[in-house]
């Protein structure tokens, strides 16, 4: 019988988790629109369980509009009142006012750097991070390049981004590769790095 493949342990508990994780977390991301996506669900997940969010990322792209940046900027009280009443999303009003809000700094951000992808991948210098990590103890909850992000996108009017969730997008779209170095799915993130301009040559140790 085949030996089932080393997985980062977070990914062990429900199927949903283990689909993510195999397919997307660590993958690189450099698209406007699933960057906002991640920026919205991250945000979501404060306080939470990814899981708890996951089940739901389907209801939340009906009920933002499939993260159409132009859209949800002229959105306010009145479709976040259709949103919190209509839609099966955690139910906190200030995250889903913080979704138009930050729609609008994003859009900001697209007309300052040319994109939100190159806003956000700025702090990896464009060039993902490929960490070497054993054990999931030695994985960080953020980094300087966290807090970095997270007190430039606040400058910008961001909410909903502090320096944790900030590492969890990172981690997310790829601009640190946290899958453990023995999970099957480091090298296929590895692998997906070619999507960024400057190549796989980010690498840092456990120490780094």
């Amino acid at each position: 019988m085949a030996e089932e493949p080393k997985v980062c342990a977070w990914a062990m508990h429900q199927p949903l988790e283990r689909e993510y994780h195999d397919t997307e977390w660590g993958q690189v991301v450099t698209d406007d629109t699933v960057l906002f996506e991640f920026i919205t669900l991250e945000g979501a997940q404060a306080g939470l369980s990814w899981y708890t969010i996951l089940k739901r990322r389907e209801a939340y792209r009906q009920a933002f509009a499939g993260y159409d940046l132009k859209q949800l900027a002229e959105w306010g009280d009145q479709e976040a009142e259709t949103i919190l009443t209509g839609f099966d999303i955690i139910r906190h009003r200030g995250k889903v006012n913080s979704v138009f809000s930050n729609a609008r700094a994003a859009l900001a951000l697209q007309q300052e750097f040319g994109s939100l992808s190159a806003a956000l991948w700025q702090f990896v210098g464009g060039v993902p991070i490929n960490h070497r990590w054993e054990s999931m103890d030695q994985v960080p909850a953020s980094s300087e390049a966290s807090k970095a992000m997270s007190k430039f996108l606040k400058k910008r009017g961001f909410k909903f981004v502090g320096e944790t969730i900030c590492y969890a997008l990172m981690q997310a779209v790829g601009m640190v590769n946290d899958h453990l170095v023995d999970c099957y799915c480091y090298e296929r993130a590895v692998m997906s790095q070619g999507a960024v301009k400057g190549g796989t040559d980010n690498e840092k140790s456990i120490e780094g």
